[in-house]
């Protein structure tokens, strides 16, 4: 063999070498895809859980979705994540297409709900991330997480827990409003309170305590009478089986100083004619409508003939007063709701009331949550929340 075939022989020798002793790393880069690759993978889209209202009709037309996208706050706004949510009277009519202030299906209900601030819009600067705080709104509470402006949130009190602070605005500032704005309460005086046991009823019958002498006639069905007396009921009336009207006219033959009226129809004609002279009643609602799931054209005719109507001379020559209270026409007054919320919780802080809170459900199950109230079981307030009791321990643990 020449000289150059030898040295051909050896090249080639050389970079079979070179060939076999390839760097294991470089094999494996080889059979693994790029790094660059992996991140390509698409990434989980932000979503929220919401209650919606389909349409009107029964507990089944509010139903649990998933709503896909991000909520960001805009310019004056905070972003919530809700803790609890509290139902009401109006949400139970605005189910039924009753209750004018709520938006047409389909529509996220809710007035109110507690929670902590997680992100906040431009120029917001009387909040902060972490603040718990107490939400009110027309509507769109029952949900995850909300976005609104920063005035329709208020600090909660330490020691507040979630439950007690959606429990507080909505039922404690119509009661407040009710009983010091138009009512002008007063020591030794009396008042009726219908509906006792429920959530108005409940903040009213504290509030009034915190007035020195003060004789409270409060209905409810007789298995709630002990809650009640509990919560400072002078005198306890069934509604299922006395005439309340007769009960009171027994203990004070004159009337009562003060009717909070939230049924309507001819309990309203009852309420004035209770009245002292120089009473006040006061009317909140019409919950002699709601006698079923689905709306009743026949409660409704019967509480349109049974309205109460008086003129101007009759009221003059009466002596009485006649006051409407809808805070939901309030909804762009924030500044007066707010200062008497502020009241309310000063109350708290001094430890003079105290919410109650009924029952606490997750979002999948506020037909139950509805039917518990529309049913009248509760005493005291319906709690909805995002996510079951139970599940939120495990998490914890």
């Amino acid at each position: 063999m020449s000289g150059e075939e030898e040295a051909a022989a050896q090249q080639q020798k050389t970079e079979e070498q070179k060939q076999d002793t390839k760097p294991e790393e470089d094999k494996q880069n080889e059979q693994q895809p790029p790094p660059a690759q992996e991140a390509e993978k698409p990434q989980d889209e932000a979503s929220y859980k919401s209650l919606v209202l389909s349409g009107y009709g029964g507990y089944d037309k509010v139903k649990l979705q998933v709503k896909k996208g991000e909520l960001v706050p805009k310019a004056g706004e905070v972003l919530v994540r809700v803790k609890a949510c509290g139902l009401n009277f109006a949400d139970l009519m605005g189910r039924q297409g009753l209750y004018d202030r709520l938006p047409s299906p389909p529509v996220t209900p809710g007035m109110e709900c507690s929670g902590i601030v997680e992100a906040l819009g431009e120029g917001v600067t009387d909040r902060k991330l972490g603040d718990k705080v107490i939400v009110m709104n027309r509507a769109g509470m029952w949900q995850e997480v909300v976005t609104v402006l920063t005035s329709h949130t208020f600090l909660m009190p330490e020691g507040m827990t979630f439950e007690e602070a959606a429990a507080i605005p909505v039922n404690y500032i119509t009661a407040y409003m009710m009983l010091f704005d138009f009512g002008n309460l007063r020591p030794n005086q009396s008042i009726l309170i219908h509906m006792a046991a429920g959530g108005v009823g409940i903040a009213a019958t504290q509030l009034c305590q915190t007035v020195k002498d003060v004789t409270i006639f409060g209905t409810s069905s007789a298995s709630k009478h002990d809650a009640i007396k509990e919560n400072g009921v002078t005198h306890t009336i069934d509604y299922r089986t006395m005439d309340y009207v007769d009960e009171i006219r027994k203990l004070s033959p004159k009337g009562v100083d003060i009717v909070l009226d939230p049924l309507g129809g001819s309990d309203t004609c009852k309420a004035f004619n209770l009245l002292k002279p120089m009473g006040k009643l006061i009317t909140y609602g019409a919950a002699n409508l709601l006698t079923g799931q689905k709306k009743n054209l026949m409660a409704l005719a019967k509480t349109w003939w049974n309205q109460f109507s008086i003129n101007a001379m009759q009221l003059l020559q009466s002596n009485k007063a006649v006051c409407g209270y809808h805070l939901g026409y309030l909804d762009e007054e924030m500044e007066l709701v707010g200062g008497v919320l502020s009241k309310i919780l000063d109350l708290y802080k001094q430890g003079k009331i105290k919410p109650r809170v009924d029952s606490v459900w997750p979002f999948q199950q506020v037909g139950d949550a509805m039917r518990q109230m529309q049913e009248r079981k509760n005493i005291g307030k319906v709690i909805l929340v995002p996510e079951a009791e139970k599940e939120e321990k495990k998490e914890e643990n």
